[in-house]
C-alpha cells in the first residue's frame, strides 16, 4: 500500500506541473477507524470509516491554493488537478507563499518510532465486544449508578507526501483507546459523573479495560457531595490529565501566526524568563511510541528535538515557512509534537502531602483564555486540600488571572507525566492562585 500511495502522490505532482503549476505538494492518505459505544448492557453504536484521499498544494505564478478530493480514479484526478490549477490562476498574488526551501528536508531522522502495531490493525471484533462487556460490568457494581457508557476506538493511517522540489516521504501509525464514563444518582436531582479514558499506539501500552473502568467509577464516586468552597487565594495542584488544556492554551501563543497577527502575549519574550526556573519543556518528535512522533512535519521539515522552555526561559517559537517569511524569521516547525517536561522528584500524592491549603484541579469546566493578553478564566472541579490531605469534592468554582503571573508562581513539578497524551504534563503546583467560590 505504501508504494501505491507514494506513486499516486508522485503522479499528482507531475500532473500539476504539466497543467502549469510552478510547484506542487501532494499528499495521499489512507485512513481506517472503528468505534464501539456500549451503554448499560447493550451496544448503542458502531461507527466505521475507511477513507482514501488526495490533497494538493499549488504554487502558480505567485498564487497559492489547496484542494482535496476522495475520487482517486486516474481520469478524475487528472481533471481535478487541471481545474485546480486553472482556478488558482484567478487568485490574488501572495509573495510570501513559496514552496518550502528544500534545505529544510535535509537530515531527516530514521529513528524507529514504533508508531504502528500489527495487533491493532488485526484487532478482532470479538475482542472489542469482550472489553466493552467487562468495562460495563465493572461500572455497574455500585447501586448508585444511573448510567454508564464504555467506548473502544481503534484505527490506523498511512500517508505519502511528495513535493516538486525533492521531498518524498511516508508516515503511518495505529491508534487504540478505551474507557468509561459513569453517572451516579445523588439525592433527588444530583447527577455527579466522571470518566477515565486511555489511548496509545500499541495495545500493550494500555492498562487492562477493567482497571480503566474501575478508575472511571471511582472518580465518579469521589464526586459525591461536591460543593463550592470559599473564595480566596490558595495553592493550585493541577492533575496531569488537566494540565494539557492549561499548557495547550499557553502554547497557542508560541505560534508564528499568532505573533504576526499581534495575538500573542509571548511575542517579545524570546530569551526572557517567562516562568519559574522549575519549568523545562522539550518538544520531542522522536520519542519512541510517542503519540505525536514523526520524522517530518506537515511541511516536510525534518524533525528534531527542540528545547522550548529551559529553566523558565523561552527558547523558541513554532515558525512555519509562510509566517516565517512574513516575520523575516527562519522556520523551525509549524506544529508541536510530544511535549516532555523535566520532572521533579514527587508524584501527585507526594506533592499534595506538602500543601497546607489549596485545591486539586482534576478537570476544567468551560472558561476561556486570551492569547493576546494572557488573561484566563476557567471553571473547574476537583478537591479541597487541607494540611496535606484531599478533603471534600468541589465544583462550580473558578480561577482567573494571567498566564505570565501563573507561570512565575510555579512552585513544583511532578514526576508523573500523562503518558496517554502527546502533551505529557505531570502534576503542576502553582502558588497564590485566585479562586472564586462561595
Amino acid at each position: 500500500m505504501e508504494r501505491e500511495l507514494l506513486q499516486q502522490a508522485e503522479q499528482a505532482v507531475e500532473q500539476a506541473r504539466r497543467a502549469g503549476a510552478n510547484n506542487a505538494i501532494a499528499r495521499v492518505r489512507d485512513e481506517n477507524s472503528t468505534e464501539y459505544t456500549y451503554r448499560d448492557g447493550n451496544i448503542e453504536q458502531v461507527q466505521q470509516s475507511a477513507t482514501r484521499g488526495l490533497s494538493i498544494q499549488l504554487y502558480v505564478n505567485g498564487r497559492y491554493s489547496t484542494h482535496q478530493t476522495s475520487d482517486l480514479r486516474a481520469a478524475s484526478v487528472a481533471r481535478f488537478i487541471e481545474d485546480a490549477v486553472a482556478l488558482t490562476q484567478h487568485l490574488a498574488e501572495d509573495p510570501h507563499r513559496i514552496i518550502p526551501d528544500s534545505a529544510l528536508y535535509a537530515n531527516r531522522p530514521d529513528t524507529d518510532l514504533q508508531s504502528d502495531d500489527a495487533l491493532v490493525r488485526d484487532l478482532p471484533r470479538e475482542a472489542c465486544i469482550e472489553w466493552l462487556k467487562k468495562m460495563d460490568a465493572v461500572t455497574h457494581t455500585d447501586d448508585r449508578v444511573v448510567s454508564a457508557t464504555a467506548d473502544v476506538y481503534y484505527g490506523w493511517n498511512t500517508s505519502a507526501r511528495v513535493s516538486s522540489n525533492g521531498f518524498s516521504g511516508i508516515q503511518n501509525g495505529t491508534s487504540i483507546g478505551y474507557g468509561a464514563s459513569v453517572t451516579l444518582k445523588e439525592g433527588e436531582h444530583g447527577r455527579p459523573e466522571d470518566h477515565r479514558y486511555v489511548r496509545a499506539h500499541h495495545l500493550s501500552d494500555l492498562p487492562d479495560p477493567e482497571t480503566v473502568a474501575r478508575e472511571g467509577l471511582d472518580r465518579a464516586i469521589s464526586r459525591l457531595g461536591s460543593e463550592k468552597a470559599p473564595s480566596g487565594r490558595a495553592t493550585m495542584v493541577v492533575d496531569p490529565e488537566a494540565g494539557g488544556r492549561l499548557i495547550g492554551a499557553i502554547w497557542g501563543a508560541l505560534q508564528a501566526h499568532s505573533i504576526q497577527q499581534n495575538r500573542s502575549f509571548l511575542a517579545d519574550k524570546k530569551d526572557a524568563q517567562i516562568a519559574s526556573s522549575l519549568l523545562t519543556v522539550t518538544d520531542d518528535p522522536l520519542m519512541v511510541r510517542g503519540l505525536a512522533s514523526r520524522h517530518y512535519d506537515g511541511e516536510g521539515i525534518s524533525a528534531k528535538r527542540r528545547c522550548v522552555v529551559d529553566q523558565g526561559v523561552l527558547q523558541m517559537y513554532y515558525v512555519d515557512t509562510y509566517y516565517g517569511r512574513k516575520l523575516g524569521w527562519e522556520p523551525t516547525t509549524g506544529t508541536s509534537s510530544n511535549l516532555v517536561f523535566a520532572p521533579g522528584d514527587k508524584d501527585l500524592n507526594g506533592l499534595i502531602a506538602e500543601i497546607k491549603d489549596g485545591f486539586h484541579v482534576t478537570s476544567w469546566l468551560g472558561g476561556n483564555a486570551d492569547t493576546t493578553t494572557g488573561d484566563f478564566s476557567y471553571g473547574f472541579r476537583g478537591f479541597r486540600i487541607a494540611n496535606g490531605r484531599k478533603m471534600g469534592a468541589v465544583s462550580e468554582m473558578n480561577i482567573a488571572g494571567n498566564f505570565l503571573d501563573l507561570l512565575q508562581n510555579l512552585v513544583a513539578v511532578g514526576n508523573d507525566p500523562n503518558v496517554y497524551s502527546s502533551l505529557q504534563s505531570p502534576t503542576l503546583v502553582f502558588d497564590n492562585v485566585a479562586f472564586s467560590g462561595k
